[in-house]
């Protein structure tokens, strides 16, 4: 993407306050803005877990959900949403459910880079193989829902944070998923 993208600042309470640019936003005193993830499923009930780019600001090389983005001003959250599904993971998603509408945190790298979002959580289907952006995702696996609970659980410093807490209260990771693709 070769033009300045943008985010959408927001005050405490959620109201847009304005935009900046988002190369200016990620840095060590992050201004709350407005973000989304996504779990994507497939037809055998697994969930896409990808690992970042190493070269990415936040969190390089860090295994976290499927994928997450920036809505841009003006530009509804669920038309993001299928908007970074294919441009990260190159992946046309279906059946997408807004599962934590009010999920938010405020998290510090290694480096001192802080994320401070309000991310609405989506979970979504596919029936396609990724076609990873090598610029955003180093790498991608299919897993149960269960044994990616059980590692966040176990080693909750080897993924992202947000991953680690949307993991705590999405149903997706409780036995058995509640998100099943039909047979």
């Amino acid at each position: 993407m070769s033009e300045t993208e943008y985010v959408v600042l927001l005050d405490d309470w959620g109201n847009e306050i304005g935009t900046a640019p988002k190369a200016s936003v990620h840095g060590t005193d992050t201004a709350l803005h407005l973000a989304f993830s996504c779990h994507v499923v497939n037809a055998d009930g697994q969930v896409l877990v990808t690992r970042r780019a190493l070269d990415k600001k936040t969190w390089p090389g860090v295994w976290t959900n499927s994928f997450c983005g920036h809505p841009g001003p003006a530009e509804p959250v669920l038309q993001a949403v299928h908007r970074r599904a294919a441009f990260e993971v190159g992946l046309t998603i279906s059946d997408v459910e807004l599962a934590l509408p009010l999920f938010r945190y405020r998290a510090v790298d290694a480096s001192g880079i802080v994320e401070h979002e309000i991310c609405p959580v989506y979970v979504a289907r596919t029936h396609e193989e990724p076609r990873l952006n090598p610029s955003e995702v180093a790498e991608s696996r299919w897993v149960d829902p269960a044994d990616l609970a059980a590692a966040l659980e176990a080693t909750p410093w080897a993924f992202s944070p947000w991953l680690v807490l949307q993991a705590q209260q999405l149903h997706l990771f409780s036995s058995p998923p509640a998100i099943r693709a039909a047979s």
